[in-house]
């Protein structure tokens, strides 16, 4: 039994090694960051069909997370998965007690809402509509992430939902050090999944590996970054002013910063 992962790089490297029918990988430079591109076009994989992008990051320990760079190669490959136009619900995943899952509720934190200021007032610039929350888990709330975005999306009747969540890898290189990006939804190990088939709605996922297994199948036995606190902090930073910029492109990142600060 393999460690697992949910980072799609790590199924399908770019080894010079066959690909199953149906994968495609590519390798790029985005922004000076290295971009892990896996395309999945059928189904019977170990992946859902979709796309899968990883995003070689600085250590998120260490990273200035105002970084234009890293926060530009991130929104630029947010806004290729998400809908060109129309509003986006976000959710940040997981439990906000636990430092390694706290990831999504702390970036969901730093989201631009805009919906209010969309359907109340209007404005000279143009502000796409955006509505974040984060739903919790089962065990606080009695309601499974799934069912709580449900009920959002039937009120909101967003164009797309993007769920941010702390991931979980093979490869200890990659804790705390990269984002994956990917249009196929978000699959829990232990919750429904979150897709568009669940949902509705297109549904794009967000993510920074926090956790590793310690050897195979030991989910109970995980191990993190040394410094997660930090990991956390700036990581839900990063991505939360990336998200910000891939959703609200005529703002500047120092606007953006400005505004959510």
């Amino acid at each position: 039994m393999a460690v697992y992962t949910d980072i799609a790089a790590e199924f399908y490297p770019k080894n010079g090694k066959s690909m199953p029918r149906g994968v495609q990988v590519s390798v790029s430079s985005l922004y000076g960051l290295t971009c892990t591109r896996v395309q999945i076009t059928r189904s019977g994989l170990l992946r859902p069909k979709g796309t899968y992008l990883t995003l070689d990051m600085p250590d998120f320990a260490r990273i200035d997370e105002h970084d234009e760079a890293c926060v530009r190669a991130v929104a630029c490959q947010l806004r290729r998965l998400l809908p060109e136009k129309g509003a986006v619900l976000a959710a940040g995943i997981g439990n906000r007690s636990v430092t390694a899952d706290a990831l999504g509720p702390a970036a969901a934190d730093g989201i631009f809402v805009t919906r209010h200021l969309c359907e109340n007032s209007p404005s000279d610039i143009p502000l796409r509509s955006v509505a974040a929350f984060s739903p919790g888990v089962a065990g606080e709330t009695g309601f499974s992430s799934a069912e709580l975005l449900q009920s959002a999306v039937s009120r909101f009747a967003p164009a797309a939902v993007l769920v941010i969540d702390s991931l979980c890898t093979g490869d200890a290189r990659r804790l705390g050090c990269s984002v994956q990006l990917s249009d196929a939804g978000l699959f829990p190990r232990s919750a429904p999944p979150l897709t568009k088939k669940t949902l509705g709605v297109p549904v794009v996922a967000l993510g920074v590996p926090t956790v590793m297994e310690h050897a195979p199948g030991a989910q109970g036995l995980v191990v993190t970054p040394r410094e997660i606190d930090a990991v956390i902090r700036h990581a839900a930073a990063l991505l939360s002013l990336a998200i910000n910029k891939a959703l609200q492109p005529a703002l500047t990142v120092k606007e953006l910063s400005f505004l959510t600060s």
